[in-house]
């Protein structure tokens, strides 16, 4: 199959990058950080979170950011809301698009929301009722898609399954996301090819961690799937809370760096996104984990 000649990259760093920041970061901050994403060009912005902020307590200030930041016309401004108090929430917050979030593996669904995956999805029912009444956007979000820590492989048949109930549920777009990074091309050519059988691939994401520095392989085989949509995080900030040693998402910039490379139209500014990369690792104090955007930086430097 042809590679897409266009891309859209959804910037997942202001919510799954900050997360799991130990720190507190002032909101000020995370309105800068959505501010400046939004006029460097992506198309989709996740946002902040609409969950109990016991659990997430990094994302206890997402009504602030919501209100306070600049939105671009035609910028999808997306947050995550996994129950209906999350979801009015969301809506008074004038979000775009909800994400629902479920786990392909039955180990990780019961380690981690002490629940089964048909539990946790008849859970978004009336989320995803609401959210489609409401004229917005659902999105949903396949945790565990290529591995799991608690169980290990996790077959393309259960991805499938989590794809087919998201279906039902209306969701516009669906993520097959490498929770903990252990995916490699070859699997990633697997499910993708699996889930594309029962979900059109434009409207199929990839979401990737680098843990074990496959991300760009699998955006590439993801890529020659015929799956144009991406999520990444700047700097490479971000990990799974849930997963032992599961480092930061795909860093926006060794991708952008990649796609244009090959030609590949993004709709985002690299040069921008470098500055915001290097900007918010200086405010978190560590040098930038995009080998592309340290680079650049430097040369840019020079």
């Amino acid at each position: 199959m042809a590679t897409p000649n266009k891309v859209k990259i959804v910037e997942v760093a202001p919510r799954d990058g900050l997360q799991n920041e130990k720190q507190f970061i002032p909101t000020e901050v995370k309105v800068e950080l959505i501010n400046r994403l939004s006029t460097a060009g992506f198309a989709n912005i996740e946002t902040t979170s609409f969950v109990s902020p016991k659990w997430v307590p990094q994302m206890a200030d997402n009504a602030q950011v919501m209100a306070a930041i600049e939105r671009r016309p035609g910028t999808i401004y997306s947050v995550l809301a996994p129950n209906m108090r999350g979801f009015d929430a969301a809506l008074a917050a004038g979000a775009d698009e909800v994400v629902i979030f479920g786990a392909a593996s039955e180990a990780f669904s019961q380690a981690n929301i002490n629940c089964s995956i048909a539990e946790s999805i008849a859970r978004f029912e009336p989320v995803a009722e609401a959210v489609k009444a409401a004229g917005l956007r659902l999105r949903g979000s396949i945790s565990c898609a290529l591995g799991c820590p608690y169980q290990g492989d996790v077959e393309p048949a259960a991805v499938v399954e989590v794809a087919r109930r998201y279906l039902e549920l209306g969701c516009d777009e669906i993520d097959v996301a490498d929770t903990i990074g252990v995916g490699t091309p070859r699997r990633v050519e697997r499910v993708m090819k699996a889930v594309t059988e029962i979900v059109d691939p434009s409207r199929v994401a990839g979401h990737f961690h680098d843990t074990y520095g496959q991300s760009l392989a699998n955006i590439l085989a993801s890529l020659q799937a015929g799956i144009s949509i991406f999520h990444t995080s700047v700097a490479g900030l971000g990990g799974c809370p849930y997963a032992k040693g599961a480092t930061g998402n795909v860093a926006t910039e060794d991708v952008l760096y990649m796609l244009h490379g090959m030609g590949i139209k993004t709709g985002v500014d690299l040069d921008a996104v470098i500055d915001i990369g290097q900007w918010i690792s200086g405010h978190l104090g560590r040098k930038s984990s995009s080998r592309a955007g340290n680079a650049l930086a430097a040369r840019k430097a020079a």
